[in-house]
């Protein structure tokens, strides 16, 4: 639970398992995968995510466009298209539902890699630029365990949108290694997931 959880809703199980393949190979976690809008929806309420690829065309009466809408008005995380339709009517839809990005079929691993890391990171920017930064003395004062110094200092890595990856090359330790801090963080905070943790150290 110490990855960043990417929720895939998609139509075709062959194209979610190759996404979910990409993601696992890239060092992030699958939350889920739904086939249809009602699943989504579940998903993005019993188990949020802190990113969703997102396919439009979901052989379903309602699309991809609309769970965006919803994302983007009640969830307030990154989401990313992840489609094959690229027409001028596709794109004007999907573009006034405020996506993080817009990946066209057939992608490669790289594709969603410099997607996912570069909406994670602007959506980390543009929350964190109105809110106050974080401290260890407000926080701890809060928890029955405190945070260690390294600990907070994962934590502000989480608040800024960066991925394990490059936690550990910052602080020149193994990925595991921050996967390790990042579950104590999780474990002191009494949170699933970076989303929760980021709101709860917010709400203080």
């Amino acid at each position: 639970m110490s990855q960043i959880r990417i929720l895939i809703v998609e139509d075709e199980p062959l194209i979610a398992v190759d996404i979910e393949q990409v993601l696992t190979d890239i060092n992030y976690e699958v939350s889920g995968i739904a086939f249809t809008v009602d699943e989504a929806l579940h998903q993005l309420q019993h188990n949020t995510p802190d990113a969703v690829l997102l396919d439009i065309n979901l052989d379903d009466e309602k699309d991809g466009i609309y769970i965006a809408e919803i994302i983007h008005q009640q969830y307030q995380i990154p989401f990313i298209f992840l489609t094959s339709h690229a027409d001028r009517h596709t794109l004007d839809r999907a573009k006034k539902s405020n996506p993080a990005g817009y990946i066209v079929k057939p992608f490669d691993e790289k594709d969603v890699l410099a997607g996912l890391e570069i909406a994670l990171y602007n959506h980390a920017q543009k929350q964190t630029q109105s809110q106050p930064k974080l401290s260890l003395t407000n926080i701890n004062k809060k928890l029955r365990h405190p945070l260690t110094d390294r600990e907070f200092a994962v934590l502000q890595a989480i608040y800024e949108g960066q991925t394990n990856q490059q936690m550990a090359n910052a602080m020149f330790v193994s990925v595991n290694t921050i996967k390790t801090h990042i579950a104590n963080i999780y474990l002191k905070l009494d949170v699933p997931s970076r989303t929760a943790a980021i709101a709860k150290v917010r709400s203080w």
